[in-house]
């Protein structure tokens, strides 16, 4: 299916709704689940999207641990998609961002917060 780009940009707050935890694979074995391209543990985070008139929660997939994103902090979320899924008649909207980190955090190393070609 297809991934859906969402503009963060038109959203007046993003907050940390529910704190960073590792996303479990195999519930039997604990095994914790790990993102294809880059190896690392994958969390997800409830963020509260927050518009004019209306707020929703979802839960949103990075690759690594988000660092000092804690419950209630603005965060800046960065390459945020959304892709609808189907699996033996059940069906969602799963949502993924390439980072996530404190709205006050200083910029990360290059011009990674430009959009810098990535």
């Amino acid at each position: 299916m297809a991934t859906l780009p969402i503009d963060t940009a038109k959203y007046t707050a993003i907050i940390c709704a529910v704190p960073p935890a590792p996303r479990v694979a195999n519930r039997e074995t604990g095994q914790l689940r790990v993102d294809r391209d880059t190896g690392r543990t994958v969390f997800q985070v409830g963020l509260c999207l927050m518009s004019i008139g209306s707020a929703d929660v979802v839960n949103v997939s990075v690759p690594g641990e988000p660092s000092g994103v804690q419950l209630g902090m603005p965060v800046q979320v960065r390459d945020l998609v959304a892709t609808p899924w189907e699996n033996e008649g059940r069906h969602g909207i799963a949502f993924r961002a390439s980072e996530i980190r404190p709205l006050a955090a200083p910029p990360s190393s290059g011009a990674a917060s430009k959009g810098a070609g990535q």
